[in-house]
């Protein structure tokens, strides 16, 4: 060859090919293995305020289905009662002592000593009956406000089925209108199924109580990339009886990467339970990678 005309180059163009060669090896033997996502604790519930639902638009809030206002009562504010007018007490008129009488002066005193303990009491009274009277005014607001609030929870829990959300939207997996889902879910997540908790939704199955006997991995036979979540059926034997893939949370629904999902999904096994569902839904999520 004319490029390879002396031996400084055939000796490079060697060791190149070597080089390349056991770099290929390495990568085939460790980079391009298939690895299951770790099981982790929790499940990542997708949110919603109702049993069903169908579509692909997420909705933020509770979703509004039927007309149904709940208008609560305004709360009347009761304004204080005004502070009683105090009738100026008729000032008595000083009896001009024309005696020197101790026995007069004395008496006189003790009358002007009971007036003013007299003023001093109807000054106590009406401070005591507009404290009384202020009191009584707070506690009929609150009354009247915990009664709204009340009549308000009622009517929303009597018509979380109906929804009076004030967006619209319909998400989820079934053929009925409504946001499947749990209120205490992640908008984002991938699972409707199982108890909330802290996971990606990569682990767990969602279905409570059963345990992971085995499984299988088949390959995609085209090079495709991402990840396929499969909604699974399973029995009280633990054999996956339905599976359908590309539901919420797939970033690939390539057809070539759908049937060997599907495949995957119906190898797995889990434990055999009598006191299980006849039919338990959960799902399995398969990450696809490049050459495999």
């Amino acid at each position: 060859m004319p490029f390879l005309d002396t031996r400084h180059k055939k000796k490079s163009f060697t060791l190149t090919t070597l080089l390349l060669g056991a770099l290929l090896l390495l990568l085939f033997y460790i980079g391009l293995t298939y690895l299951d996502p770790p099981i982790e604790n929790g499940i990542a519930i997708n949110f919603g305020t109702t049993d069903f639902g169908s579509g692909k638009v997420q909705p933020k809030e509770k979703v509004r289905q039927e007309p149904m206002q709940v208008q609560p009562e305004p709360v009347q504010e009761t304004p204080p009662p005004s502070e009683p007018q105090q009738a100026a007490p008729n000032e008595p008129v000083e009896e001009v002592l024309t005696s020197n009488d101790e026995e007069t002066i004395k008496i006189n005193q003790q009358k002007e000593a009971k007036r003013k303990a007299e003023e001093i009491a109807k000054k106590k009274k009406a401070e005591a009956e507009r404290i009384a009277s202020e009191k009584k005014a707070a506690e009929e607001r609150k009354r009247r406000e915990q009664e709204n609030k009340k009549k308000n929870l009622d009517a929303l829990i009597g018509g979380i089925g109906k929804s009076d959300g004030t967006t619209t939207g319909s998400e989820g997996d079934d053929s009925r209108q409504g946001d499947k889902g749990n209120p205490a879910g992640n908008p984002y997540a991938t699972s409707y199924y199982g108890a909330p908790g802290s996971g990606s939704g990569t682990g767990g199955y969602g279905l409570n109580g059963r345990s992971l006997v085995s499984k299988g991995a088949v390959r995609q036979e085209c090079n495709e990339d991402g990840r396929v979540v499969v909604r699974i059926v399973v029995d009280r034997n633990g054999k996956v009886i339905q599976a359908t893939p590309g539901v919420q949370g797939s970033t690939n629904t390539a057809p070539c990467l759908l049937e060997p999902a599907k495949k995957t999904a119906l190898s797995y096994r889990w434990n055999l339970d009598s006191k299980a569902p006849s039919k338990q839904t959960g799902f399995i999520v398969v990450n696809f990678k490049l050459g495999q």
